[in-house]
This record gives structure tokens, C-alpha cells and sequence, in this order.
């Protein structure tokens, strides 16, 4: 690779940027901005994937950026997610600060090898000789009714790998924030985004989040929710609707690292009710939700009846005409709540 040139750069297009004076945007823009503002600031950071060059990738995250950065930081990779992953990982041991875009999560599994046995385990094979300071990014999960494994779940089985962060944001700000704080970390993370929530525009978060830590979208004291991705948005329109009609209020937290979790946040906000309900889109077998169940058992002894986990079914996602009967919906988050608040 030619040695890296600093670019000369125009932010003329990358007008998103959300803070507090901003108006509402969506998370593709946030992500755009996020990877604009690291790769001006760090010339050593990168991104390489299939399709992100001129095409901008599947969903255009990545638009403009070759026109800015070009080639040589932003680089179409070939049709190989092991070659990718194991791109990034010498990438990172060379110094540079590499994003690697997969189009779905699901395509990821067959890199699961380079990152279950290189890239999480790097800083303690070396001794802290070397790092490892990668993002794997990747959309995942429903709402764009692709087929089959397009429209999967599966961020478990990243979060089950010790040395690997998991991060999912549920906002375009908490995206912004959140892709930076990971590109900025010295360890890998793979950063999952909830295509559901690509292009719907919301407000920005009163406070910026920080990567390992719960976040408190909405207090309340009568139930606690627990969630993480597309199903924050869902959570926070059901906590509206129980407050406005049933003046009952439900605290929504927002579990957006999944590795390692922020076991102090989850147990500080599951004692402000002791009615708690665990909301993903992922199957409940083997879910992080069942490490979240455990650990607030375990820590505060909670009755089982006033507890609940509510996750997909332990099935093949069905194809797009039936996904929204496969993953929770509005009225069996109602009806999980009833139940514990009964």
C-alpha cells in the first residue's frame, strides 16, 4: 500500500453532525458524519469492505468518503468476509486504525474464526506487545424484508468472545458517538447497527453516551425495560403509551454494550423497581438477555414472577411477508409488562 497522504477536505456534504444545535437526523448520516470526523482526525484510520468505494456500500454509510479520502483509506475489498476480517487484523498490527464493513451480520460468521482466534486474543498473546484497535461494523437484524439470514439476530454469538466489544446504538446521536468512541478504542469491537432504525430521524440524546456504560433513555420506577437496538425505539414508544394513558412510568435502559456489560449500571437500574423485563430481537436461547436474567437474580434475588425476557423464537427468521410476527412487536411488549406489573 502507498505510504498515507493528508488529504485536504471539504466538509461541505457532511453537514449531520448531531449535537445539541442540530436537527433531527437519521443514523445513516450520523454513522457518515462519525467516519468523516475520525478519518479527518486520524490519518491512520481506514475503511475497507465490499462495495464501499464509489457505491457508498449497501446502505450508503459510506458515501462521499472515497471522493475525500480517497483509495488509498478507502478501500473495495474482494468478496471474501475471512480475507476481510483477517485485513483488518494486520491492518491494526501495522499501526493503522482499520474499519471493516460487512453488508449483513449474518455474513460475518464464516469470519468468526479470525476473530475468536486472532483478533480478540492479540493483546494478551503479545503480553500488550501489540493491539489490536479495529472496528468490524455491519447492519443486522429486521425491517428492510430481506430474506432469511439478511434479517437475523445473531449478535450473541460476538458477544460470547471474551476480548471482543459488542456495541449496538439505538439512536443516530448515540451512533455518532458510540462509532467514534469504538474507532478511538486500542481493542477490536464489532459494531452492530439496526437497520430498522437506518433512516428513521430522531432527536438528539440530551447527553452523549460513553462506550461501556448503560444508557438511560427514559426514567420510571414501576417497571424496568432492558433493550438494546431496533427494540430501544420500540420500548421508548411503549413507556409513551403507558405513561400517557395508565400514568404508569417504565424506565428504558439502553444495554448498547453487549461485552462486556456494564454489570453496575444494570443492577443500579434494575433496583429502582424490582419489576424487570428483557427486551431483544435475538432468539432468547443463549441470548445476552439470559447473562443480563442471571446477573439481576443472582445480585438482587428478584421473584421470577415480577421478571421477564422477551427475544424472537428459536426458529429460522421466516421471509419478509411474516418477519414482523417473528421478532417482539408493540402489543407482546404490552402484554410482557402486564405480567410483571400484575
Amino acid at each position: 500500500m502507498p505510504p498515507l497522504k493528508k488529504q485536504t477536505i471539504s466538509t461541505t456534504i457532511f453537514m449531520h453532525k448531531p449535537d445539541h444545535q442540530t436537527a433531527c437526523m437519521h443514523m445513516v448520516q450520523a454513522l457518515n458524519q462519525a467516519l468523516y470526523d475520525e478519518m479527518s482526525a486520524d490519518e491512520t484510520t481506514l475503511i475497507a469492505g465490499q462495495d464501499i468505494g464509489r457505491l457508498g456500500g449497501v446502505f450508503r454509510v459510506t458515501q462521499n468518503l472515497l471522493d475525500h479520502f480517497g483509495p488509498n483509506r478507502v478501500i473495495d475489498t474482494p468478496i471474501s468476509e475471512t480475507f476481510q476480517a483477517g485485513f483488518g487484523i494486520g491492518l491494526a498490527t501495522a499501526g493503522l486504525r482499520p474499519i471493516i464493513e460487512f453488508q449483513f451480520l449474518a455474513f460475518m460468521h464464516s469470519a468468526l474464526d479470525q476473530m475468536i482466534a486472532h483478533a480478540s486474543r492479540l493483546r494478551h498473546r503479545t503480553r500488550g506487545q501489540l493491539k489490536c484497535p479495529l472496528v468490524y461494523r455491519a447492519p443486522y437484524g429486521s425491517g428492510v424484508h430481506a430474506p432469511e439470514h439478511h434479517s437475523e439476530s445473531t449478535e450473541s454469538l460476538f458477544s460470547h468472545i471474551p476480548g471482543l466489544k459488542v456495541i449496538i446504538p439505538s439512536t443516530p446521536s448515540l451512533a455518532y458517538h458510540l462509532l467514534r468512541q469504538a474507532i478511538q478504542s486500542d481493542d477490536p469491537v464489532v459494531f452492530l447497527e439496526p437497520t430498522k432504525l437506518y433512516r428513521i430521524k430522531q432527536e438528539p440524546n440530551q447527553r452523549p453516551p460513553k462506550l461501556g456504560e448503560v444508557y438511560i433513555h427514559r426514567e420510571g420506577t414501576d417497571a424496568t425495560i432492558f433493550t438494546w437496538g431496533a427494540m430501544t425505539y420500540e420500548a421508548l414508544q411503549v413507556a409513551k403509551i403507558y405513561e400517557t394513558q395508565y400514568q404508569i412510568k417504565l424506565m428504558v435502559v439502553d444495554v448498547s454494550t453487549l461485552n462486556p456489560l456494564d454489570e453496575i449500571g444494570i443492577l443500579q437500574a434494575a433496583k429502582a423497581s424490582g419489576r424487570i423485563l428483557i427486551l431483544h430481537e435475538a432468539s432468547a436461547k443463549g441470548a445476552v438477555g439470559n447473562d443480563i436474567y442471571y446477573l439481576i437474580h443472582r445480585h438482587l434475588n428478584i421473584n421470577a414472577k415480577y421478571m421477564r425476557q422477551l427475544g424472537a423464537p428459536n426458529t429460522i427468521c421466516p421471509y419478509y411477508q411474516n418477519e414482523h410476527l417473528f421478532a417482539p412487536n408493540q402489543q407482546s411488549i404490552m402484554s410482557a409488562i402486564n405480567e410483571i406489573l400484575l
